[in-house]
């Protein structure tokens, strides 16, 4: 059945309270702008969903695959990404790189990225270009050739990749570190690269398990955004996609789950390419879901509130008025099949141990708790989501991703047209509500990263009285979060 949804830009800038400055320049444009969105399932089960955009004769094309890092067997870790690296190695119909000298033939780029939650490959080429793309895309969806050479060859370089990003990079090490320790029993406990032993009994029969597995269109969203329309996009998609058979033998999506968190956690690490030491905290956090993302969007402002920019707490307190800091910032985002961890980080000023900088945090959440929101802030902060609601209509491959990221998750496309309004919806106290049940100290991760073992030693013996309401932190892959792996 063909559903089809639409948002109307200029309604977002009439919801604005009446005290809000009138957006200009390139924003006005889009008041008469309509983003449009139409969806259908293919018979067997792949969904597409169509984003019209005419203002240039490009399109961007995307197949997301309910498969990421998250769902591999255990022992396995960094098969999802691997896999990924091998489908751009031949099929039947195209030789071993192939894909990508077509596309650049064709004036297009292509890439591919691997979640914890899906693995997407794109292609963003002339709209009369689309069908070729769909069509190189479905025959890898089935027909993809692996030797034991390409396997061979791929192992080499995601472990010279994880050299690259993880290995070469302590703030990476730190965060892989950070995760294990916030996660004790779900799979987003293990790094989206892999670990390296294990990344390296990766072979071509578990990437084959994977891709048999997984990828198959009823578990795949076709996403396409850009200069086309609804009946095109319906008309390639089945000619390409719906010769495709459906996996009847898809597995279910299940996954450990965690158990009640009852001890606060903190660890320490020390290695001596680290120049700046940080601090960062992370909390257990929940994720948006179908139908109900009032919690979710409450954290979305929450972590503008503490730590968004110039004005915010952590950054007015810790950095201004202090200063115990030379760098705030807190982060979340709840596009994730479970839940996800919310985080802090800290970069401690001259002078100023990690101990002290925690301290000072500590008193500037149980202060926060106590005196609550600035509501000028808060109305700024909406204005400022909204205002990038707009903008980002304008921009097709971002509108892509959001839509395959939350339908990947498990949101719906009413999710995502609903989201801009949830979070114009978030009142002082949904915001503080989520902030009680967030800060609990048995459900974080409070990390150190320093540059030497001693100044570690030092750090871990001092004292620092946990916080009497909040207590607890965030994880990243410099500082903040390690979300995706590109190839």
């Amino acid at each position: 059945m063909l559903t089809r949804l639409s948002t109307i830009a200029a309604a977002a800038l009439l919801a604005l309270p009446a005290t809000t400055p009138i957006l200009t320049g390139p924003a006005t444009a889009q008041e008469a702008i309509e983003e449009q969105v139409t969806t259908f399932t293919l018979d067997n089960g792949m969904e597409v969903v169509v984003i019209e955009n005419h203002r240039a004769p490009v399109v961007t094309h995307m197949v997301w695959y309910r498969a990421g890092a998250a769902d591999e067997t255990p022992g396995t870790s960094g098969v999802a990404h691997y896999l990924e690296h091998l489908l751009f190695k031949g099929t039947e119909t195209l030789e071993p790189g192939e894909f990508s000298r077509v596309v650049a033939r064709n004036g297009g780029s292509d890439n591919a990225f691997t979640s914890y939650d899906y693995t997407a490959y794109f292609q963003r080429v002339a709209a009369d270009r689309l069908d070729r793309m769909m069509e190189m895309e479905a025959d890898r969806m089935v027909n993809l050739q692996l030797t034991e050479e390409d396997a061979d060859t791929e192992r080499s370089v995601i472990l010279e990749e994880r050299n690259q990003r993880v290995e070469n990079s302590p703030g990476a090490l730190f965060n892989e570190q950070t995760s294990a320790a916030l996660y004790l029993n779900h799979p987003y406990n293990t790094p989206v690269i892999g670990w390296r032993h294990e990344m390296e009994e990766l072979d071509e029969v578990k990437a084959r398990d994977f891709y048999e597995t997984y990828y198959a269109p009823n578990n795949a969203i076709l996403v396409v955004a850009g200069d086309v329309t609804p009946d095109e996009v319906r008309t390639m998609a089945e000619r390409h996609y719906g010769a495709i058979p459906a996996n009847e033998s898809l597995p279910e999506r299940t996954r450990p789950q965690e158990p009640p968190q009852r001890a606060e956690r903190r660890l320490s690490m020390a290695d001596p390419r680290v120049s700046q030491p940080y601090m960062v905290r992370t909390y257990l956090a929940p994720e948006r879901d179908p139908g109900d993302q009032e919690r979710a969007a409450a954290l979305v402002i929450l972590a503008e509130i503490l730590g968004g920019g110039q004005t915010s707490v952590l950054t007015r307190t810790l950095q201004f008025e202090r200063p115990a800091a030379v760098y705030t910032s807190a982060f979340y985002d709840g596009t994730s099949v479970d839940d996800t961890s919310f985080g802090i980080a800290a970069v401690p000023a001259e002078g100023v141990s990690l101990a002290a900088l925690e301290a000072d945090l500590n008193r500037v959440l149980e202060n926060f708790m106590s005196e609550g929101i600035d509501p000028e802030q808060l109305e700024r902060i909406k204005f400022r989501l909204r205002a990038q609601q707009i903008y980002a209509l304008d921009n097709s491959d971002g509108l892509a991703r959001r839509y395959g990221a939350a339908l990947a998750t498990g949101l719906t496309v009413e999710d995502v047209q609903d989201w801009p309004d949830v979070l114009q919806a978030v009142t002082e106290e949904d915001i503080m509500q989520a902030a009680r049940e967030l800060f609990v100290s048995d459900r974080s991760v409070t990390g150190y990263l320093t540059g030497d073992q001693s100044a570690a030693a030092d750090e871990g013996e001092s004292e620092v009285s946990p916080a009497a309401t909040p207590t607890r932190e965030p994880a990243a892959d410099t500082i903040e979060g390690q979300g995706e792996i590109t190839q």
